[in-house]
């Protein structure tokens, strides 16, 4: 059973409900609209965010921030997301081809890419562009451009460093037709960026 004092180190002044719109919304609709690309969407998934947060409100012990706390529960809700486009895509004709492609890519035995399809550098490493915010907001363009499916695989990898057995769980994906994803997301955001950027 949850503690009394448990509860009341979750609930000090800075974790107030009643200014979490204030504080977090922005932060959390940002966060969710990079992973989403669904403005509506993302402004539905932070409101029921707080509603969660609300509903479990009792269950925060404050083992970490308030933010960090509303962030999981965000990501537990595009994760849901995610699982219904993933579920959505693996009826579609284009994902029996994205495995058969499989081979197209990779040396079966040797369990790597094939030299001819080997990720190649972008061409746009240096890190004072990396950081502009310029070029921020081209990559936010260009990872909208991604096919849903896409680009819940991309930010599960590299926005949110989930290990590769847990994004084919959880969009139930295999892990062949995971690299295939991979693979053409990062053509495709290759080339928006050389076209976009450079």
């Amino acid at each position: 059973m949850q503690s009394q004092n448990s509860t009341n180190i979750g609930l000090d002044n800075s974790a107030a409900p009643r200014l979490w719109v204030t504080r977090h919304a922005d932060y959390l609709y940002k966060y969710a609209l990079t992973r989403i690309n669904d403005q509506e969407q993302a402004r539905d998934l932070v409101q029921e965010t707080f509603l969660a947060g609300l509903e479990r409100l009792q269950k925060f012990e404050g083992k970490s921030t308030e933010r960090t706390w509303l962030t999981a529960i965000l990501k537990n809700k595009i994760i849901d997301v995610y699982r219904k486009k993933a579920s959505a895509f693996v009826k579609e004709p284009g994902a029996t081809i994205a495995e058969q492609e499989t081979d197209d890519f990779f040396e079966p035995d040797a369990h790597n890419w094939k030299p001819n399809h080997r990720p190649a550098e972008f061409g746009i490493e240096q890190t004072d562009q990396l950081e502009s915010k310029e070029f921020e907001l081209i990559l936010q363009k260009c990872l909208r451009k991604l096919p849903s499916l896409w680009l819940s695989v991309f930010t599960m990898k590299h926005l949110d460093d989930e290990p590769t057995d847990t994004i084919c769980n959880d969009l139930r994906i295999s892990p062949s037709n995971f690299w295939v994803i991979i693979h053409r997301a990062k053509l495709s955001l290759r080339e928006c960026l050389q076209k976009n950027w450079i």
